[in-house]
């Protein structure tokens, strides 16, 4: 191989690390706020079940609903 072809090859696999590292932090990225929305998904799922059972017992309470 060439010098001037040797050059090039490192040259296309410099830019490809480059990529594959803007790539692999870009996913860092993603990852970080997909948990974040994972969390918030459960806590607001949570909260969403309590005031379902919670609407439940007042239906029943105040007799809307057969018990």
């Amino acid at each position: 191989m060439s010098p001037a072809t040797e050059n090039l090859v490192l040259e296309h696999l410099r830019a490809i690390r480059a990529t594959v590292d803007r790539l692999s932090e870009d996913m860092q990225h993603v990852k970080a706020r997909l948990g974040v929305l994972e969390q918030q998904y459960a806590i607001i799922s949570n909260r969403l079940d309590r005031m379902d059972d919670r609407i439940i017992r007042i239906e029943r309470r105040l007799e809307l609903v057969e018990a």
